[in-house]
């Protein structure tokens, strides 16, 4: 399979995450070579996870990118802020989350983070096909 790219979506409000996740679900579905139900709905669910910390902590506003490469799917957000994600304990009674950073590093076989020279961040996370 060659490699295929696309931007998927801007993104505004947290309404939009399900609008994302749709999005994504449409590219998976365009694929050539589909790819296991198991496997697109742990793309889906990333797409869900990132999308949410970009809106929530990232600037209110957010690019979401998919590429499918031979071997994997790249789920890349781009937003407006500087600050990395970071580990820390979830929150199990007050609702401040805490839960999104650690299972898009577990279900991912790498993430990165990277500063944009226009400024903001770039959060990507490769996952198996």
């Amino acid at each position: 399979m060659d490699t295929m790219s696309v931007n998927v979506a801007t993104v505004r409000s947290a309404t939009s995450v399900a609008g994302a996740r749709e999005s994504a679900r449409a590219f998976l579905d365009r694929l050539v070579h589909p790819i296991a139900t198991e496997a697109a709905n742990t793309v889906v669910l990333v797409v869900s996870e990132l999308v949410t910390n970009a809106l929530r902590h990232g600037g209110g506003t957010c690019t979401l990118d998919l590429t499918a490469h031979p071997d994997s799917i790249e789920v890349t957000v781009h937003d407006r802020s500087l600050r990395a994600p970071r580990m820390r304990t979830p929150d199990l009674n007050g609702g401040t989350g805490g839960f999104g950073w650690p299972l898009v590093n577990r279900l991912a076989r790498a993430t990165a983070v990277t500063r944009r020279a226009a400024g903001g961040k770039t959060v990507s996370a490769l996952l198996a096909q």
